[in-house]
């Protein structure tokens, strides 16, 4: 048998018996000094860091994106400058509720985090693979994943929190809808698409200012599981979805997204008929059709699923000259919330690690010590302004100032002609085949049929039928009978 070289402790001494722990004689107690033991056993009870409190659950892969378009009229973004140019990614795919080991056959969203490696430092585009999301204000978010997560007394999700939460927050009703749509359970990674969902803001070497939405669309096609085929394949392969993703980029069959953007002049959203910075809304491709800029594609596996999929980090609040935030309320909350996670769970230095830190740029920052510091910056000045060569700001925003005016206050967004929670769920609602609207009418009702209270049932159902009044009428029925039996 060939071998690299001696085994070794941590500090690299060589291990003479990695089979047998060193005893008080033979059959004796176990020596304390066995330090190789010690060290490996403290090491084995430290292997896990805090889980994601939400997309716990993720694949990941590294990748190609690929400027197909000339979109220097609208981004001064360096990775985005030229058609041909390629910049290195990684993309982490998740479910959303799900704990660490749950299983990839679930009703969820799917995380879609893309970190772009340019040579202006890390950008990350942190979505799903639906358009919309369930609130529109961060200061829900917690409230709304405690809905989801187990109950702090019965330990396990609870119907009557999901339907109680969504029936009293009439926003989620677009989002429901697509949830429990056919896409809701996607068959793979492959086969789904990601959205930027959240609006952003694109500025050219001119200053001008648009909002963007960003579409990746599957080139694999769209396919998804019915519930009794994701009950059945969540029971039988729970890692169905890594394991997909995997072999198809072992197999070669490298899975692409043709990458799209809505533009909208900043001039239009002071006017356009609903807040195009609400995340329980789409821009209809009527008013913005998409527009296709690139083409991403996934290449090359992880080595190591945890330093390399579990210890990347992404944030919304990594931007890069050119591209910046939007006024969403979900995604003012996301810029700080994301990177507090990070610094929780991987520790202040995360940014140090492979996957996560620049590989186009290099980051140069004052920043210093704390948990695993590797002491890269050596003996340079930990302070600015200084006199000894350090780095220097640039006094170039990465973004344009956004006007704003009023008072400080707890304000709801601004009212627009058609801010309505109900006409987008219904608008898709009236897209699908009949055969799709039984299916969501299924769906919804095997879900709301399981609530303890009859007030709660008749609250999430009131909110479909505002949307429209065959899927209430539909839903109704079918919840009756059910709760019947």
């Amino acid at each position: 048998m060939t071998t690299q070289g001696p085994l070794t402790t941590e500090a690299g001494a060589p291990v003479a018996d990695n089979q047998n722990s060193e005893t008080a004689g033979i059959g004796g107690p176990v020596l304390v000094q066995d330090q190789a033991l010690l060290e490996k056993l403290a090491h084995f009870n430290r292997e896990r860091i805090p889980e994601r409190v939400v997309h716990a659950r993720g694949a990941g892969a590294y990748g190609t994106f690929t400027v197909t378009r000339d979109v220097s009229q609208w981004t001064r973004a360096a990775f985005l400058s030229e058609v041909g140019k390629q910049t290195e990614t990684f993309l982490r795919f998740s479910t959303v509720a799900g704990n660490l080991g749950s299983a990839d056959a679930v009703r969820d969203p799917r995380g879609f985090a893309l970190k772009f490696y340019t040579e202006e430092g890390n950008y990350d585009l942190v979505g799903n693979n639906t358009p919309v999301f369930f609130i529109k204000d961060a200061i829900k978010f917690p409230d709304f994943i405690h809905t989801q997560k187990r109950d702090p007394y019965t330990g396990s999700q609870e119907a009557d929190n999901v339907w109680d939460f969504w029936g009293l927050s009439p926003e989620s009703t677009h989002q429901v809808t697509w949830l429990f749509g056919d896409r809701g359970i996607p068959a793979t990674l492959r086969h789904m698409n990601g959205y930027g969902s959240h609006t952003y803001q694109w500025n050219n070497a001119a200053g001008e200012v648009f909002w963007v939405k960003y579409h990746f669309k599957t080139d694999q096609g769209i396919k998804n599981l019915t519930q009794d085929e994701a009950n059945k394949l969540a029971g039988e392969d729970p890692d169905s979805h890594q394991r997909d993703l995997r072999e198809a980029i072992e197999r070669g069959e490298f899975p692409s997204w043709t990458v799209q953007v809505q533009i909208m002049p900043a001039a239009d959203a002071a006017t356009y008929r609903f807040n195009p910075f609400d995340l329980t809304k789409v821009w209809p491709h009527e008013d913005y059709p998409p527009i296709e800029i690139g083409k991403l594609e996934l290449n090359r596996n992880p080595q190591n699923v945890f330093a390399e999929v579990e210890q990347s980090i992404f944030s919304p609040a990594h931007f890069v000259p050119g591209i910046g935030p939007s006024p969403d309320k979900m995604l003012q909350g996301r810029l700080f919330a994301y990177g507090d996670a990070h610094r929780y769970r991987v520790g202040i230095n995360a940014d140090h690690l492979p996957v996560n830190r620049p590989h186009a740029a290099e980051a140069r920052t004052y920043s210093r010590d704390g948990f695993l510091y590797d002491g890269r910056h050596a003996g340079a000045k930990n302070y600015e302004p200084n006199s000894f060569g350090g780095p220097a700001q640039t006094n170039q925003p990465l973004w344009q100032p956004v006007p704003v005016t009023g008072a400080t206050g707890n304000h709801e967004a601004p009212s627009h002609a058609e801010d309505d929670d109900f006409v987008q769920a219904g608008n898709l609602y009236r897209l699908m085949s009949e055969d799709e609207k039984g299916r969501l009418v299924d769906n919804l009702a095997g879900f709301i049929s399981k609530v303890s209270r009859d007030g709660i049932a008749e609250r999430a159902v009131n909110n479909f039928r505002q949307a429209d009044a065959d899927l209430g009428k539909r839903l109704e029925a079918a919840v009756r009978e059910l709760r019947s039996k």
